[in-house]
């Protein structure tokens, strides 16, 4: 045994995967590993076998870093100190001890359950008098999730003379695993008969609530859409597009994991070494996954190179009762370094950037990808075309064919509170103003400029209405400093710029207004996962200053954003206006001229007034 000053050594929860249980003859009590008829091999990883090897000891802990037990090397073998077992838990108190099960259940006939429970197996549960359902949950042995499997035993219980074991075997399909469970099995029965469930049959119409749960529709089962390759491959532009796609559609909520917001809100303090970047993706994996989890939608475009940490994704998905759809982005290398704009790729191949996916560190292409697609000389739209062919083949969903028709104009809202999730169609029955809301993450650089300096544009203007907000705002301050400054040295008076005061977004406000122009496509992303009826009223303002050039001249107000929500264009980067919160003189006045000249483009669409912009 080691001395309490040698460090002990945790196994990850990757090291415990790789734990393998291997058994032979018939199961006792377990003090040791190896030792003279001892049923039980520990197959450690060489590093753990090195630290044993050492005088050390290991320590076997749960997901959540709960040690479970210690493990020491002996002249004997290998000793096992248990230390505690887990506390909580759904079920909890179905998880007993073997001798306990004995003891509680003498008598009964003991009975396997891996899955929810048929109408024949119902009778032939029946015709063995008192039972106990010994409910396997261990990981890859029921075909329904564990709390899934317990609900439904729980409830056939009900049915009948029998009780309830949760037993956590697991299984990974092997001649051993099978040795095991039938040694464990036999553990729990005692002097008890065992009898296995004959297959075939229909579920019980009392299970039919958990059956849909557990095995929901492709349309209601979590999906994670996974997008993955080169920088500059167009798979962050797909991904986007089929975002789009299925916020038209409407009959699924969606989250996009954008890269560069993870790495701002998620990994903030990663590096871009291959360690951290591997991180970055599981962080990803494990979100998306919760998504999937809660029957929700999300869809991520991380590089991804290499195919083990993409498999690790896949399986966390899939232990969450998701779908995972893999699309490869399979643009040649020679056409990514083409349309390098930000001039990463020449950055690389000079030694500036190390570790760079293509040039330095390698990408490991999928073999097991859903859908691959090249975007070489390819539109957006005929790329994405490939994606949803894949989709619908798939069974997943259908986006295919023509997009929705357009809905009349609708009345502005009537007196009440409206429904968290409604949203009004861009347009003014009545004759109202156009409502057009600025967005931005603060609400006190970017989306006041926008605010004061549409308004100073469009001043006698009494068709359009402009405010603004931000995703995570501030309540109730000034406009920044710096930005003060531009705004002054732009004509807004400092009357205007010292009663503005910052506001946090609300449904109510995506709900009121007609117009959303936000500042980059993360916001657009946050009031669309907000209220995602508003997709066609939603745009960055780059976004809709391109759109509104795809449709006809003479079109003008409302009129002109229902227009554009059906002609979108994509959106890009370039969209984006970066915030210059901090960032100095030289960053404001950027921002400001890149929204000046956004601004010139729009205005003077939104107002039917002549003379006015």
């Amino acid at each position: 045994m080691s001395s309490p000053s040698v460090p002990q050594h945790c196994p990850t929860p990757r090291e415990l995967d790789d734990l393998e249980l291997l058994t032979s003859g018939a199961a006792g009590p377990i003090v040791g590993f190896n030792e003279p008829g001892s049923p039980i091999t520990l197959d450690l990883p060489e590093a753990l076998e090195t630290h044993l090897d050492e005088g050390h000891e290991v320590e076997l802990v749960d997901p959540e870093g709960l040690p479970l037990a210690r493990i020491a090397r002996t002249l004997r073998g290998l000793s096992v100190e248990p230390l505690t077992h887990a506390q909580f838990g759904a079920f909890r108190s179905l998880h007993l001890p073997p001798e306990t099960a004995r003891e509680r259940y003498a008598g009964r006939t003991v009975v396997p359950v891996t899955d929810l429970v048929t109408d024949t197996q119902l009778e032939q549960l029946r015709g063995l008098g008192p039972v106990l359902l010994a409910a396997l949950v261990g990981a890859g042995t029921p075909a329904v999730s564990p709390v899934g499997l317990l609900r439904a035993t729980v409830r056939v219980a009900g049915m009948l003379d029998a009780a309830v074991v949760a037993i956590p075997l697991t299984d990974h399909g092997s001649d051993a695993d099978a040795a095991l469970r039938q040694s464990v099995l036999a553990w729990y029965a005692g002097a008890d008969d065992i009898v296995e469930l004959k297959p075939g049959g229909r579920t019980l119409p009392e299970l039919a609530d958990i059956e849909a749960q557990e095995r929901p529709a492709p349309a209601d089962q979590g999906l994670v859409l996974f997008f993955t390759g080169l920088s500059g491959s167009g798979k962050s532009t797909l991904a986007r597009a089929l975002m789009d796609r299925v916020l038209e559609q409407g009959t699924r909520s969606i989250t996009s994991l954008d890269g560069d917001v993870v790495r701002r809100n998620l990994s903030a303090g990663l590096t871009f070494s291959k360690e951290d970047r591997e991180t970055n993706i599981r962080r990803i994996g494990w979100v998306a996954a919760e998504i999937a989890r809660h029957r929700g939608v999300a869809i991520c475009s991380p590089i991804a190179p290499f195919d083990e940490t993409r498999q690790q994704v896949r399986a966390m998905v899939e232990q969450a009762g998701g779908r995972f759809f893999l699309v490869h982005v399979a643009t040649p290398l020679e056409e990514c370094e083409r349309r390098d704009r930000k001039g990463l790729y020449a950055k690389a191949r000079r030694g500036e950037i190390p570790e760079f996916t293509g040039i330095s560190s390698p990408y490991e292409e999928p073999e097991d990808a859903d859908v691959r697609v090249d975007t070489t000389g390819r539109t957006i739209e005929a790329a994405l075309d490939d994606v949803l062919a894949g989709l619908a083949a798939a069974g997943i969903m259908d986006l295919r064919g023509t997009l929705p028709t357009p809905a009349p104009p609708a009345a502005r809202r009537t007196a009440g509170r409206p429904s968290p999730r409604a949203v009004t169609t861009p347009a003014t029955a009545e004759g109202g103003p156009l409502r057009v809301l600025f967005i931005c993450t603060a609400n006190i650089c970017r989306s006041p400029y926008m605010e004061l300096r549409a308004r100073a544009m469009l001043a006698g203007a009494t068709d359009v209405e402009f405010s603004s907000a931000g995703t995570h705002g501030f309540r109730s301050h000034h406009v920044d400093a710096t930005m003060g400054v531009v705004l002054a040295d732009r004509g807004i008076d400092d009357e205007a710029a010292e009663s503005f005061a910052s506001r946090r977004l609300t449904r109510d406000m995506i709900n009121e207004a007609d117009l959303v122009l936000t500042a980059e496509a993360s916001h657009r992303a946050f009031v669309l996962e907000e209220v995602p009826g508003a997709f066609r009223k939603a745009f960055t303002l780059g976004q809709f200053a391109e759109s509104i050039e795809r449709v006809d001249p003479t079109l003008v107000g409302a009129a002109l954003v229902t227009a554009a929500g059906h002609r979108r264009a994509g959106a890009v980067d370039a969209h984006d206006i970066r915030d210059p919160y901090r960032r100095g003189r030289a960053a404001a006045e950027a921002s400001a001229d890149q929204i000046d000249a956004l601004l010139s483009a729009v205005l003077p669409r939104l107002t039917s007034q002549t003379g006015i912009a």
